[in-house]
């Protein structure tokens, strides 16, 4: 939905009924995943995307008798089949997708909701889409973490339930549909509830105000992520030399990450990326990175001489060598890059690699599918 909000905070505003189709789940190959949404506005406008334009007729469709008779729908999009004019994905996935209709009635937490995502405040939203009861569908609970609940999905057990696993996908930051019993029991069946998790956006830290860092900074604003650039050079690190940042700090390196770590800044998405290939930054630094709880990636520049060397250094400090193993260094994937713009595309295919689960290998040379499977 982050996509489209603008366009739908914009009608919802004004007192308008949007309708509002979401990729709830996902099989095979399936082109956009969970929470791609497209809206069809009050005057038959249609803005996103849930396909990439295999199935989108069909939902724009879906969306305008949702409309018209106020009632949600749910519906599968699978493989085409002989004919071809039935709707159908030829990339060979499967989307699941929920249409329903925005309003100031339907959902007037909207604005507290879009007010939270646009201040990079966690907050998740949970919708059943699968009920045995037909007045269970489309009940909404908004979930905030050292919050109250805000809504309910019809009995307290079932809150509970889900609150809970709506706060695990915050941390994570992933959309997901999960199952439950028709009262929120943990092993039943016949409960489906989609979970939109906005979570603030991941964090990159590029240590080292250098040429690279400034397109890597570029790099990982393009990708989604916030983007801190720490150097200990004032002269360095400036706000004119990495526009791109979202913030240029100076302070000591390690003294820096330290702190963000202390105050709870630093989590399982964070990406951190060590350009200095200095040892009295980097070796102080790499300590601290390595025996963080939680990181998503840490990677260092550098040769493999200067490699060697860092890792000597890292050992006589005490970093172990399963510690040792979470260094992504000389960082980056073999994509023969020379300029800083080709290898920080070299370092950020590495991170989304190591994201994802993928190999780096050609997907030509791949058999099977194309997308790896969500993990958490």
């Amino acid at each position: 939905m982050r996509e489209v909000l603008p366009e739908l905070l914009q009608w919802w505003e004004q007192g308008h009924s949007v309708g509002v189709g979401t990729v709830v789940a996902t099989f095979r190959s399936a082109p956009r995943p969970p929470g791609a949404s497209m809206l069809v506005g009050p005057d038959g406008t249609a803005v996103g995307s849930v396909s990439g334009g295999c199935v989108e007729g069909a939902v724009y469709e879906q969306a305008q008798e949702v409309l018209e008779s106020g009632t949600p729908a749910f519906q599968r999009y699978g493989i085409s089949d002989d004919d071809a004019m039935s709707v159908g994905l030829t990339c060979g996935g499967i989307l699941d997708v929920w249409v329903e209709q925005m309003s100031r009635e339907t959902f007037p937490e909207l604005g507290e909701v879009a007010a939270d995502i646009e201040a990079g405040r966690p907050v998740a939203v949970a919708t059943v889409i699968e009920h045995p009861d037909a007045q269970w569908l489309g009940r909404r609970m908004i979930i905030r973490p050292d919050e109250e609940l805000h809504g309910s999905l019809g009995s307290p057990r079932a809150d509970a339930a889900v609150r809970d696993d709506a706060l695990g996908q915050l941390s994570a930051g992933h959309n997901a549909t999960l199952g439950y019993g028709a009262d929120g029991e943990r092993r039943g069946e016949g409960m489906r509830v989609f979970i939109w998790a906005f979570a603030p956006p991941p964090r990159m830290l590029v240590f080292g105000a250098i040429d690279f860092a400034a397109a890597v900074a570029k790099v990982g604003a393009f990708l989604g992520y916030r983007v801190t650039v720490c150097d200990a050079r004032p002269v360095f690190a400036t706000h004119s030399r990495f526009p791109a940042a979202d913030e240029v700090v100076v302070d000591w390196p390690h003294r820096y990450l330290a702190v963000e770590q202390e105050a709870g800044r630093v989590d399982g998405r964070t990406v951190i990326t060590v350009l200095t290939h200095d040892p009295k930054f980097d070796v102080p630094l790499l300590e601290v990175a390595l025996r963080l709880p939680e990181v998503g990636y840490v990677g260092a520049m550098g040769s493999r001489r200067t490699h060697e060397d860092r890792e000597e250094r890292l050992r006589e400090v005490g970093v172990t060598s399963t510690e040792l193993a979470r260094l992504r260094s000389p960082i980056g994937l073999d994509l023969g890059a020379r300029t800083p713009e080709e290898t920080a595309i070299s370092i950020a295919a590495e991170f989304v690699a190591d994201r994802w689960g993928g190999t780096g290998e050609r997907l030509a040379a791949r058999e099977g599918r194309i997308h790896h499977a969500l993990e958490g």
